[in-house]
């Protein structure tokens, strides 16, 4: 498995993934309205916005077929990690986790990082360190979990 940074080729299979996943594990428990904002916000066009204002993607590819990534906005929060279906429960997801994190410590980051974890994703997050900061919230009919991680 080969994680590197996001090229502009990666972008039609990213928006594929993260569609994919957020009908299976995210948006299913939005109001309709919420999903398809979720949806359209987080679409190629979406992702392509997000890399312009900034935000730093790490994509894991597995003979040549992408099977996961992480975006980490502003140097202290992981905006997005998705991982194909066929690569969970393998520890993809902490890898990416660690390539990303340490990408951002060598950008100067400090090492404190904030999610908003979907249902799903609270017992992953929880694995890497970060612990809940607040409630389960719905914003613009989505669910979260604001969580953080504290450097050591």
């Amino acid at each position: 498995m080969l994680i590197r940074p996001f090229e502009t080729a990666d972008l039609p299979a990213c928006a594929r993934l993260l569609r994919a996943s957020a009908i299976e594990f995210i948006v299913h428990e939005s109001p309709p309205e919420g999903a398809s904002t979720f949806l359209r916000e987080n679409d190629e066009e979406g992702i392509r916005n997000y890399i312009a204002a900034g935000h730093v993607y790490h994509v894991a590819v597995d003979g040549g077929e992408l099977a996961g990534f992480i975006a980490i906005r502003d140097n202290s929060h992981v905006f997005h990690l998705f991982i194909d279906k066929r690569w969970h429960r393998q520890g993809l997801a902490r890898r990416l986790w660690e390539v990303a994190r340490a990408a951002t410590l060598a950008r100067g980051g400090s090492g404190a990082f904030t999610v908003n974890a979907s249902n799903y994703a609270v017992p992953v997050y929880a694995s890497f360190g970060f612990e809940r900061s607040a409630p389960t919230q719905c914003v613009k009919g989505l669910y979260f979990n604001p969580m953080r991680f504290a450097p050591a």
